[in-house]
């Protein structure tokens, strides 16, 4: 019979550490006086309760390891539980927030997507605000773990390809998360804090500042003005993209550094690739808009490097609204959305890997037709790699593409225009925030679609953070006989 209560016991936890860390913004709005300070007391208690009574319950099956079904489980369940706790703070204190509206600002904190439905940012309690960026932080610190820890293990998407990076999971999730979680959170904690410094050097306050360098290390996007990132235009900029590029860079190479080896970021061919593309990017999108928009030099290489790797890290700020930069660059936004930075990063949408592992495939079916009787063995990175790895990665692509056509489909039918669909399924699958058009662009927000689109979208954020199958799994009768 299918045991529960290991998992249970896991997610009660973590609904515990979720209901203290509420006391932070708590102790803000109290010592600010700003007035929110009932709500998350109320939500901590709720929160704690619940969560203490979840792990009690399940205590005597406390389990050193998780078979491969539980562990599918507590990773999709531990993305559902977090958001609808943590959405308590907004809808009980938000001006005019229901539930759905909390539950998807919720869901998109803790999946670092950083879209919002929240407009008069500014006019929102001091907690309220800090509570948006400590969930984006969570939940990015949260992301690196299980993409290191459980993804391979469970050989989604071809993230088995990472189990030889000295982090072999299968058979002993639990102690291994738990090793990984110490030596990664404080790489994430120093690149949080010389961020939140870098912010205040650059002359933000400090509210700003600690909110910015949360979710801009967590590649989530939210940020404490209607107007995102375009209150702090200038070296603010230059200081984000730098920090959204860190954080775009896979985790377990600054652990290595620490370590005394920097050649193994070096020779990362995946880090090469997405830096590579970052400055092509950059340079490609610079040359149009002094050309076409006539924009001076220093301002179309700033506004460009700050957008172009926003969106490429899937982070979602926007300084300006780059869909006044014409078709082209629109155009462009859109595509390089979908392609995300490194994995074990706090990055989402398809990871470069994939892209390049692609590539590798195309390569050798190309070679296959030029010469049919040879032998070609696809290779990454100098070793070989497997038909399991080449097949998970060709599924991963077929069903992101599939269910964005299916999620545009929906959202369609639910009366939304055109780019209003296309670009929201997008945004919400690849988890990068702003989508497209007057509504849920740069410039605008997701407050005026219906609750059932927020619904779907939340699903969205949910699928694409934890790779699909992830997700797709627990809906096969094989996986509840197995």
């Amino acid at each position: 019979m299918f045991d529960l209560r290991p998992v249970g016991y896991v997610i009660g936890l973590l609904l515990v550490a979720l209901g203290g860390t509420m006391f932070i913004p708590w102790g803000v709005d109290i010592a600010l006086n700003t007035g929110g300070g009932g709500t998350f007391a109320v939500s901590a208690m709720v929160t704690i309760l619940f969560g203490g009574s979840m792990a009690l319950a399940s205590a005597n099956a406390r389990n050193p390891g998780l078979n491969l079904q539980q562990a599918f489980l507590l990773t999709v369940m531990s993305w559902l539980a977090l958001p609808i706790f943590a959405a308590l703070p907004f809808w009980l204190g938000a001006p005019n927030a229901s539930y759905t509206d909390s539950f998807f600002e919720a869901m998109s904190g803790i999946t670092t997507t950083g879209s919002t439905v929240f407009s008069n940012l500014s006019d929102l309690p001091t907690g309220t605000l800090l509570w948006r960026g400590m969930m984006q932080w969570f939940g990015g610190v949260g992301i690196i773990v299980v993409a290191m820890a459980f993804l391979p293990a469970l050989k989604v998407g071809g993230m088995q390809l990472f189990r030889s990076e000295g982090f072999d999971t299968m058979g002993k999730v639990l102690p291994r998360a738990g090793e990984i979680a110490g030596s990664i959170s404080i790489i994430y904690l120093v690149l949080t804090l010389l961020c939140l410094f870098a912010y205040m050097a650059v002359g933000m306050d400090l509210i700003d500042a600690m909110v910015l360098s949360m979710t801009t290390i967590a590649t989530g996007g939210f940020a404490n003005s209607d107007a995102s990132f375009g209150a702090f235009q200038g070296m603010p900029e230059y200081v984000a993209a730098l920090f959204m590029l860190l954080a775009s860079l896979p985790f377990i190479r600054y652990v290595q550094i620490l370590n005394g080896s920097a050649r193994p970021i070096l020779r990362d061919s995946q880090v090469r690739v997405f830096l590579a593309t970052a400055l092509g990017l950059v340079l490609l999108l610079t040359f149009y808009r002094m050309a076409v928009n006539n924009t001076s030099g220093e301002a179309a290489f700033r506004e460009t490097l700050f957008n172009v790797t926003s969106i490429l890290s899937g982070t979602g700020y926007a300084s300006v609204d780059y869909q006044l930069w014409g078709a082209f660059p629109v155009v462009l936004f859109f595509m390089i959305g979908l392609i995300g930075g490194c994995a074990g990063s706090t990055c989402c949408s398809i990871k470069i890997f994939r892209f390049q592992l692609l590539f590798i495939s195309i390569k050798q079916q190309i070679r296959r037709i030029h010469s049919p009787h040879g032998v070609f063995g696809a290779r990454y990175e100098g070793r070989p790699v497997s038909e399991d790895v080449i097949s998970s990665v060709m599924s991963f692509f077929v069903m992101f593409m599939l269910t964005l056509a299916i999620l545009s489909v929906l959202l369609s039918l639910m009366g939304l225009d055109f780019i209003t669909a296309v670009s929201g399924a997008a945004t919400a699958l690849a988890n990068i925030g702003p989508g497209l058009g007057p509504e849920i662009g740069p410039a605008g927000n997701f407050a005026g679609l219906s609750d059932p689109v927020k619904w779907v979208l939340s699903a969205a954020m949910l699928l694409g953070r934890l790779e699909l199958i992830a997700v797709y799994v627990l809906f096969t009768v094989g996986f509840w006989r197995g």
